[in-house]
């Protein structure tokens, strides 16, 4: 079972992208982040034609997730823990392979910049939600995999130059003392299970060449619980599709589960 996860960065303007994707990697689940669309206006007729089953927790011109899957699933929206919050920033389902379930959770973390407004502080008080939900999970003990971009490089391998986002919301200590301690709760990093390199990045800016330059950081990340993690395969960054016409700034990021 191929899992993979994407911050498509506008899913009606990279639908070319996104086709191109789904017929390549044909990934059995692909989830989406940063939609900028509503639930309304995401292309749903044209991804069903390609063999897809969809959820959506869209937001107008900001933030929304998406679950495509080739299964049948079972879907919640929302992260819990503030009913009030009104970002569309969490969706969940039970996908089930051939008798195996398997649940996946879809994610797009605050990012927090400026971290002198209130954005840091949602950003903080959104991670402890996700810290308290993804410990009620765990408890289930079954297969899960919580994907997307977390805006967060969780240490100086993840980043080109360190020294260069000291100050930014995605690497301060606060931040990275959170995704440690939501990691504890018994979770593993796909990727650092099966590489310790340097310079596995997810995204690259779209300013001062660093693209070419591969100047990027790596904050798309695919976290397994214990039972998911005892199945892993494979982990591969798509890094091609950065290469691609009028690109996302994100590369999806795709896992292999033995089910």
């Amino acid at each position: 079972m191929q899992i993979a996860s994407w911050n498509i960065n506008s899913v009606r303007t990279r639908l070319p992208n996104l086709f191109a994707y789904l017929r390549e990697a044909s990934p059995d689940v692909l989830c989406l982040q940063e939609l900028k669309c509503t639930d309304e206006q995401f292309p749903r007729a044209e991804i069903e034609a390609e063999g897809y089953n969809i959820a959506v927790h869209g937001q107008k011109s900001w933030n929304g997730v998406a679950i495509l899957s080739k299964r049948p699933m079972e879907v919640s929206r929302g992260l819990p823990g503030d009913e009030t919050d009104e970002q569309s920033r969490y969706i969940e389902a039970m996908v089930t392979t051939d008798g195996s379930p398997v649940r996946v959770g879809c994610l797009y973390l605050p990012n927090g910049n400026p971290v002198d407004s209130d954005k840091y502080p949602y950003k903080l008080r959104w991670m402890d939600r996700l810290h308290a939900h993804v410990a009620r999970l765990l408890a289930e003990e079954e297969p899960l995999v919580l994907v997307g971009d977390y805006n967060v490089i969780p240490d100086a391998r993840d980043v080109y130059e360190a020294a260069n986002w000291l100050g930014d919301a995605l690497y301060l200590p606060r931040t990275r003392a959170k995704f440690r301690a939501l990691m504890a709760l018994g979770l593993t990093d796909a990727l650092r299970a099966t590489s310790d390199e340097v310079g596995l990045y997810t995204f690259w800016d779209y300013q001062a060449g660093a693209w070419p330059k591969n100047q990027g950081i790596r904050i798309d990340h695919a976290l397994l619980s214990p039972q998911a993690a005892d199945r892993l395969r494979s982990v591969t960054i798509d890094k091609g599709c950065r290469a691609q016409d009028k690109p996302s700034d994100h590369v999806p990021i795709r896992i292999e589960l033995a089910l």
